[in-house]
Parts: C-alpha cells; sequence; structure tokens
C-alpha cells in the first residue's frame, strides 16, 4: 500500500515521504497512530496544502522532546525491587517500571520510549538505559537498582 508519512518514522522515511508498506502495517499501525495517510492524489493535494503546518508541528514537537532529553541526560533513577543475597532480583526491572519512575520524577515517558538493550534488568546495581523521547533525540540515563528494605 502506497502511503504519505505525516511525521518521521524510524527506518521508514522523513514527513513527506510516500513510500510503499503493507497492507497491515499501514491498516493497523501507520493510520490509526497519524503518521500517514493513504496516498491517493487528493490526499497528496491536501498535504502539499497543509505541508507547512505539518513540518511546523514537527519542528515544535523535536525542540520539545530536545529539552526533554536535555533535562534526563545523565539523570539517575534508582528503584527498589525484592533480591536475593547474592544479588540477583526475585523478578525483573522492566522498562514500565523505568517509566513509572520517571514521572514520579516529572517526566513524561511512555514505556515504548524506554530502551532496554540487553533486556529487563535482572540484578541489582547501576544500569545504562537509554530513553527516546523522539526519533532523533535520544538520551541516556542510569538506572540504579537496589535491593528493597525489609
Amino acid at each position: 500500500m502506497q502511503v504519505i508519512l505525516l511525521e518521521k518514522v524510524a527506518n521508514l522515511g522523513n514527513l513527506g515521504d510516500v513510500i510503499k508498506v503493507k497492507d497491515g502495517y499501514a491498516r493497523n499501525f501507520l493510520i490509526p497512530t497519524k503518521q500517514a495517510r493513504r496516498a491517493t492524489e487528493a490526499a497528496i493535494k491536501e498535504f502539499e496544502a497543509r505541508r507547512a503546518e505539518l513540518e511546523k508541528a514537527a519542528a515544535d514537537k523535536l525542540a520539545a522532546a530536545q529539552t526533554l532529553g536535555e533535562r534526563i541526560s545523565g539523570l539517575t533513577v534508582q528503584i527498589a525491587q525484592k533480591a536475593g543475597v547474592d544479588g540477583r532480583l526475585f523478578g525483573s526491572v522492566t522498562n514500565a517500571d523505568i517509566a513509572e519512575a520517571l514521572k514520579a520524577k516529572g517526566f513524561d515517558i511512555a514505556k515504548a520510549q524506554v530502551r532496554l538493550p540487553n533486556g529487563p534488568l535482572k540484578a541489582v546495581g547501576e544500569f545504562p538505559v537509554a530513553v527516546a523521547a523522539h526519533t532523533d533525540v535520544v538520551v541516556e540515563l542510569t538506572v540504579k537498582v537496589v535491593p528493597e528494605a525489609e
């Protein structure tokens, strides 16, 4: 299916690109999340008319993500979990736990924006974690997992 991108999408293209994607990806993800539109003649003409407005909105979104990234960069988040004597956790610390801890500190981060390169954290210690505030803004923060006080 041919779609026109209404914003920058990772691994696909930039605002205004007309690309071919699988039907299900377009129908179930790109179109419902308003990241793309079917590339019909009318849609392309309407997009060209609204291009400046969409580019301004995309620039505002990027600027907001950059300021959020600057505030998060280098931050240390402490999460307490039950742990055994050898330092292994009973369970794990997931991206949802990290997003919740960031929300408690006043940052509006969704769990999908937290990137754990080696999967969930399963031990006590300090771990680097990437947070993608925008496709172009990825910052690192430190997650310190400590044993929960009994």
